[in-house]
Formats: C-alpha cells, structure tokens, sequence
C-alpha cells in the first residue's frame, strides 16, 4: 500500500516525478487520514499531520519518494451567473449570510446543489443551471479552503 505523509501545494513539487494521480471530491480533498485509491488502481493512505484543503494539481509525497498528483473530481453544482456585478455582489452576500461554501468567477457562483437556494437566486434575478464541474470554494476567515491551504486542527469544515 501507498502511503502519503507529506503534502506539496501546485507547482512546489516535481509533477514530472508523478507515480500515480488521486482524483478526489471536495470533501475528500479536505482530509488528514483517508483509505483512497489512485486512478490506477493502487491502494493508498493519507496519514497527514493536518488537515489540508487541497486543490487541482497539488501533490502528495509518498514515504518512498514518489508522488502522487491530486486531482479533482468534477461534481453536481448550480451555477447562478449575470453580467450585472451588483446583482452577483448581492447574491454573493445572500450566499455568505447563509454560511454556504462558494466558488466565485468573474461573472458567476457555484455551489452545491440546493433547490431552496437556487430558487432564491432565480428570484434575485440571475440564471441558474446545473453543472459538472470541479468544486473549490472560498477560504473563509477561519478556515482553508479555495486555494489558500491553510492546515486546520480536524476534518472539520464549513
């Protein structure tokens, strides 16, 4: 079995050195010890010190040297988008008093699927669809998400 102790943001390890990828969700990508097994079918564990949010392209170091590349897995999300950026700034306020983990673009939100929540952002005025996509939400004040892979003390996240 495969066992990975270290963790190596996006562009900090040597991708060419790649022995394997792990495509994972976004909960699974935020983990400190987990049974997985990699895209090619090998088992593997990931005994971190810390929980880390992990992203696309980040690395895992195995106690023999190697790496494996993570890999995130597409999801079901909705998708609410407008070319207004207040109405977005609204929406994203709505989103954020509500706690709700999002993925901010230039002109559109994701999230996870809620039918309560995507009515509400039909009604604020914007298109709402769902999609197959990646998930990487914000960090938030106290957390790590997004990109910004901060360790936490447990599994726990918003």
């Amino acid at each position: 079995m495969l066992l990975a102790q270290r963790w190596a943001s996006a562009g900090s390890w040597p991708a060419g050195e790649a022995v394997g990828d792990v495509t994972l969700d976004f909960d699974a990508r935020h983990r400190r010890r987990l049974q997985l097994t990699t895209d090619q079918g090998e088992p593997l564990l990931l005994d971190l010190e810390k929980a880390v949010a992990m992203d696309d392209g980040d690395g895992l170091g195995l106690s023999d040297g190697g790496w494996v590349r993570v890999r995130a897995a597409a999801e079901p999300l909705i998708e609410a988008s407008t070319a207004d950026v207040r109405l977005l700034l609204r929406a994203a306020w709505h989103l954020g008093n509500r706690h709700l983990p999002v993925q901010l673009g230039d002109d559109r939100v994701r999230l996870r699927p809620d039918h309560v929540i995507a009515d509400m952002l039909r009604a604020l005025g914007l298109t709402v669809r769902e999609v197959q996509a990646p998930f990487q939400p914000e960090g938030g004040a106290y957390g790590g998400h997004g990109g910004h892979h901060h360790a936490t003390d447990g599994d726990h996240h918003h």
